[in-house]
């Protein structure tokens, strides 16, 4: 049967098990032998992170022919707009090509959410907006450079879902195996095959 772990990475960790310098890793927070991350999120994003032990589910998450949505909640700087947000939906131009259509909408900033440490830079003459971004696609720190794209420099970014897995109810550093029994683990395959 196969492990599926749901994280929330904090701030400054790194995606691997293995000590890379002084930064904290996977294994300072994740007392369990073979996993491994399904897919990445960057030292300085937070929020959710996929772990398992299976080879295939691993896949299948992270193949982008899956086209597996992954939703953040991303802090800019500046004000957002309506036409920003289409510009983010249509996809924008980045040095790799031109990203896929993506959802994109103005969010209020979550009542929910914990403060950041270190926190976020605050200046205060220049605003700060919140958006949700829904992808189907994973390009190396793909969210901040499409932000920036449109004038909208990411200050904080944390992925609260992916696919039907939810960050919901895990404080950073938290996390808790979500139970795969071989039903489940074949709708859940399927569904990630759809």
């Amino acid at each position: 049967m196969a492990r599926l772990i749901l994280f929330n990475k904090p701030f400054g960790v790194i995606c691997q098990f293995s000590r890379d310098g002084e930064r904290p890793c996977l294994k300072d927070y994740v007392a369990t032998d073979h996993v491994y991350p399904a897919g990445r999120l960057d030292t300085d994003s937070e929020g959710l992170l996929l772990l398992t032990d299976d080879g295939q589910l691993q896949h299948r998450i992270t193949d982008p022919r899956h086209k597996l949505p992954k939703t953040y909640l991303v802090q800019v700087e500046g004000d957002a707009s309506a036409a920003a947000c289409a510009e983010l939906a249509r996809g924008v131009v980045l040095r790799d090509g031109a990203t896929r259509p993506c959802r994109a909408r103005i969010i209020p900033e979550p009542e929910w959410l914990w403060p950041r440490t270190p926190p976020v830079r605050f200046r205060k003459h220049v605003p700060t907006s919140w958006l949700e971004i829904q992808l189907r696609e994973g390009r190396n720190r793909q969210v901040r450079r499409m932000t920036a794209a449109v004038g909208l420099p990411t200050l904080r970014l944390l992925r609260v879902a992916v696919g039907r897995w939810q960050l919901a109810g895990l404080a950073p550093g938290e996390w808790r195996e979500v139970a795969t029994p071989a039903a489940a683990e074949r709708r859940v395959r399927k569904d990630i095959s759809l």
